[in-house]
């Protein structure tokens, strides 16, 4: 991936953008955001700092950049919440996201959920937070589709379980053991609904 930028104006770069997003993605997602300097990413993009500026414009943009990228490519709840029952839909998406914190062992939790907490770059941090409280938020709007009057519950309850698994994944708690807990939220949220549904009859 080596630059070969010539001092003319206008040359194009030489190393490709998502490649170098996709090796960032996997140094922020092993050490953290304030666990990789410039010259980390300068050494494994193989490019200089001007030309990680010129690209980039920051390590904290080029964070942001991998975080929008992260979450756009992550299992959406959309993509579940197809069934005539949305607890089975939130259990199938806890459980994925149980074994995509837990699976590798050098990309533990979730990059975004973790920078919401370990992230010293304010911005960063921002949009950190921006993008889980937009996940929260979809949550909430597709359980309200057929149970409104459970769907803010839900929602907070599934936030704070993912931020659990996130947190325990990268303390090396087995897949199978994330995977019961999802399963033990599943429930909890089965129990909610039983409750709302007594409370209404």
């Amino acid at each position: 991936m080596r630059d070969k930028e010539s001092s003319r104006p206008g040359r194009p770069r030489s190393f490709d953008v998502e490649t170098a997003l996709i090796v960032g993605e996997r140094l922020f997602h092993e050490r953290g955001f304030d666990g990789v300097s410039l010259s980390d990413l300068t050494c494994a993009l193989d490019i200089a700092a001007p030309s990680f500026y010129a690209a980039f414009g920051s390590k904290a943009d080029f964070f942001q950049q991998i975080l929008n990228r992260y979450a756009a490519s992550a299992l959406s709840v959309d993509e579940l919440i197809v069934e005539q029952d949305p607890i089975a839909a939130i259990e199938k998406f806890l459980i994925a996201r149980a074994v995509s914190y837990s699976e590798d062992n050098a990309a533990k939790g979730c990059l975004v959920l973790d920078a919401t907490r370990n992230c010293s770059d304010a911005d960063a941090a921002n949009t950190a937070r921006k993008l889980a409280e937009g996940g929260r938020v979809r949550v909430r709007e597709l359980v309200a589709i057929s149970r409104p009057d459970m769907a803010e519950a839900v929602s907070d309850l599934v936030a704070s379980v993912m931020h659990g698994l996130s947190a325990y994944a990268r303390q090396g708690w087995s897949t199978k053991r994330l995977v019961s807990v999802a399963k033990s939220a599943a429930l909890a949220v089965r129990v909610i609904a039983e409750r709302s549904n007594l409370v209404e009859e």
